[in-house]
């Protein structure tokens, strides 16, 4: 496996890293970010333990390439604000269109060369969408039609298994939004597109340990980990408690 860093927008000051971490043979390609919105804190502790479990080889990917961005939005980040201009508006929105960012013009430029398979993108809402369906808060969020649709729904089992409180429950919602990566990446790029919504109200340490569970799971889905070595991971730190 190997890792090596890179920056977004460069020649501007919005520069912001981005990793590729490939591994040893061909395979798939996945986008993921994380911190698209400055406040959404969850998304971007998910995002960064993942690329420490990389670097320090506790986990590898087996096959294929991931591009990271563990905080797009550095500046929105560091008020700890959702950012304005809105980075999850700024996306191409029609075949030819420009996006209307440095952040996103490059990000997406790269996501035009590489084609990704799956695009994934991590952010926090308000609410518990299991109580109030209006509500985003604890969804898993993809376009109609979307290939990643069976994906997802085998994803929000797997996660309600394991979660005691009904009204946490993950829920599935299909949403076309114009302007967000996902569905930029979804209608553009034909990839399996998800946007992970974990709920604000609910403890940071919950929240980042369910961020980091899907994370987990689409990665899995995506075919980049195999789920023995991330299950022996999992009993190597249930063994130091």
């Amino acid at each position: 496996m190997k890792i090596s860093e890179h920056m977004l927008a460069s020649h501007t000051r919005f520069r912001t890293p981005y990793y590729m971490i490939k591994g040893k043979s061909a395979g798939p390609t996945v986008i993921m970010t994380a911190g698209v919105h400055g406040n959404e804190i969850a998304s971007i502790r998910a995002a960064e333990q993942w690329l420490n479990k990389f670097r320090q080889k506790e986990l590898t990917i087996t096959r294929g390439t991931l591009l990271l961005v563990p905080i797009f939005n550095q500046a929105a980040y560091k008020q700890r604000v959702r950012g304005k201009p809105d980075l999850n508006r700024t996306f191409p929105k029609s075949a030819g269109a420009a996006a209307e960012h440095p952040l996103s013009r490059d990000l997406f430029g790269l996501a035009e060369k590489l084609l990704p398979d799956w695009y994934i993108d991590l952010h926090e809402a308000n609410g518990l969408s299991s109580v109030n369906p209006k509500r985003l808060g604890q969804t898993l969020i993809t376009n109609t039609g979307s290939k990643a649709i069976p994906a997802v729904k085998r994803i929000i089992s797997k996660m309600n298994s394991g979660i005691s409180e009904p009204t946490r429950h993950f829920t599935v919602r299909l949403k076309h939004k114009e302007g967000t990566g996902r569905t930029a990446a979804s209608r553009l790029l034909h990839a399996k597109a998800v946007t992970v919504e974990t709920c604000w109200s609910l403890p940071l340490t919950t929240r980042i340990h369910y961020q980091s569970r899907i994370v987990h799971y689409l990665l899995e889905e995506a075919g980049l980990i195999d789920v023995i070595q991330y299950n022996r991971l999992k009993s190597k730190a249930n063994r130091k408690r």
